[in-house]
């Protein structure tokens, strides 16, 4: 016969094993994660980073100061003294997957060892002092996702390998000193949502954008040509676009404000000369704020705004507009915000702008209006006088 104990010895041993085994691994995970075993390329990646960063622009108080790699492995937990800040590491803390630096003002060129880095999903390097190019080594990050420069001195032109970031979601280069055209190959970012180059010393035109764009920002640049239909092909998702302060001519199409996600649209400051608008299919739009001011466009106020459901802010200002205000405006109650200053505009305001119960706010100043009351805001600054109003029509302006 069976002696029990033994048994039971026999049905608890393997739970016991089990226990051991989960126990042992446990401490070795905790031993792990308090040793930190960082693969020896990304700890050389790191070195590299702080290396090529002046030693006089890395304050005491900063992230990169406590990055010491005599002292610690730099995905070591706890980080109580040594890598306090800067990088996040993966779950096992083999690999670095995130930096973001603080805006210490650390200067010096961005090393190409970065590209050993091939975890990275995050580098963030904004508000600093960053010269020089952007290695196109890069390309070799193919986990990147997000890829923020802004606010530094990067110059040179934007690598063509940088398109070749397939993971990539957001890249923002805004506010360096970058030159020469955007690449062709744009459009091979197809995972893309969120693009903004602006303020750099960017030319040439636009190429064929990347069709799952949420957001696109390249003002204050030195971009030309015409906005063409065919780098906005596709583009279903584009809510948010930016393109002011560059130098874009010609004719504004109207399929651009029938893009159908399309809520904000800054083309300012540019020497477009003509916009054509139609009326929204089915008469939906997400159309929120509109501003083409400070152009060339000339014609009569296009009425079809009007036709906008949403559309809330819009702004034609010191262009060379001629005619009436559009009536349309006036009944619009959605439109809050309207700035027609600067223009040739003729004829008598509409008189519901300026009735006890008005809701929009703007200018209608500096044109050819006759009976805009003086006490009036919209009426600010004071009309063009009659002799350059009569010199713009070639005659005497209609009342």
């Amino acid at each position: 016969m069976e002696n029990k104990n033994y048994t039971s010895s026999k049905k608890q041993c393997p739970v016991a094993m089990f226990n051991t085994l989960c126990y042992l691994l446990l401490l070795l995970l905790h031993f792990s994660l308090s040793q930190g075993l960082t693969f020896p390329q990304d700890i050389s990646a790191l070195k590299a980073l702080k290396a090529s960063i002046k030693p006089n622009s890395i304050p005491s108080w900063s992230c990169l100061a406590s990055w010491d790699f005599a002292a610690a492995d730099p995905c070591a937990l706890p980080r109580r003294t040594h890598f306090t800040c800067g990088i996040i590491c993966s779950i096992d803390s083999t690999r670095v997957t995130q930096i973001t630096l603080d805006p210490a003002g650390y200067s010096g060129q961005l090393t190409p060892l970065l590209s050993q880095l091939t975890q990275l999903t995050i580098l963030d390097l904004s508000d600093n002092g960053f010269f020089g190019s952007i290695p196109s080594s890069i390309s070799s990050l193919r986990s990147l996702q997000t890829l923020i420069l802004k606010s530094n001195s990067f110059s040179g032109s934007i690598p063509d390998s940088v398109t070749t970031l397939k993971s990539l979601e957001s890249l923002d280069i805004s506010h360096n000193s970058l030159s020469g055209p955007l690449p062709k190959t744009f459009n091979s970012l197809s995972g893309l949502r969120r693009l903004d180059l602006s303020y750099n010393q960017l030319t040439g035109f636009l190429p064929k954008l990347p069709y799952n764009l949420l957001e696109l920002a390249l003002k204050g640049n030195s971009l030309s040509g015409y906005i063409s239909k065919s780098s906005f092909d596709g583009l279903t998702l584009l809510e948010v676009v930016e393109l002011s302060e560059n130098s874009f001519t010609g004719t504004l199409g109207a399929w651009f404000f029938l893009l159908p996600a399309l809520q904000q649209a800054d083309l300012a400051n540019n020497s477009l000369t003509r916009v054509e608008i139609s009326k929204p299919s089915g008469g939906n739009s997400d159309l929120v704020a509109v501003d083409l001011g400070f152009n060339h466009i000339e014609g009569n106020a296009p009425t079809d705004f009007a036709n906008y459901p949403q559309l809330s802010s819009l702004s034609l200002r010191y262009n060379r507009l001629r005619g009436a205000i559009p009536l349309e405006y006036s009944k619009k109650k959605s439109l809050r915000r309207l700035f027609l200053d600067g223009n040739f505009l003729i004829g008598r305001p509409p008189s519901e702008f300026f009735g006890g119960d008005t809701w929009v706010s703007g200018s209608l100043g500096n044109n050819c209006l006759v009976g805009c009351p003086g006490s009036s805001q919209l009426c600010s600054p004071s009309q063009k006088p009659y002799e350059v109003c009569k010199q713009a029509y070639g005659r005497k302006p209609m009342a």
